[in-house]
């Protein structure tokens, strides 16, 4: 099965949750990174874009309750901190920090975006689909930035097996 439904292109989702302490009501963000390879476009007019998460993983409860994501498309270059971002949870790390990325604040969402990815869709959660261990989320995308021509993009064969195509 693995030869039908690879290569896939690998994608890095940026999320962001407002968290308000208990004890000093100080406002603080926190954001997170998280490898994925399932993702596609779902509409055009108007565009939507859906991603499948692990119910699981940390960026799950933050894009639930955040209710935005941003869909940041990469080269082949960051290829490691890639494989980084989908090897570690974000609860009790900075993958941003930890992996070399640089953040940027969205644009149309409150939520950041890696600046070295090579283009953006931002989106505002629209539904929320079970699947079982996963879900799929569809995504308003109410903006989106393409900043580079890289035919290079990043792809994920399997296991540790990475690729590009031009």
């Amino acid at each position: 099965m693995l030869e039908l439904t690879n290569p896939v292109q690998t994608i890095l989702v940026t999320s962001r949750h407002r968290v308000v302490s208990k004890f000093s009501g100080l406002e603080d963000d926190k954001d997170d990174i998280i490898t994925l390879d399932w993702h596609t476009t779902v509409s055009f007019k108007p565009m939507k874009y859906a991603i499948v998460v692990g119910k699981n993983h940390f960026s799950y409860h933050l894009i639930k309750e955040s209710g935005v994501f941003i869909v940041n498309f990469i080269s082949y270059k960051l290829k490691e901190a890639a494989m980084f971002c989908g090897k570690h949870s974000g609860e009790h790390i900075d993958k941003f920090k930890e992996s070399g990325l640089t953040k940027e604040q969205g644009e149309w969402v409150d939520c950041p975006r890696i600046k070295e990815a090579s283009a953006f869709l931002e989106c505002e959660l629209m539904q929320e689909i079970d699947v079982g261990e996963n879900a799929i989320f569809i995504g308003n995308v109410v903006g989106r930035v393409t900043k580079t021509d890289e035919k290079r993009l990043f792809h994920h064969v399997g296991d540790k097996y990475t690729t590009t195509m031009e």
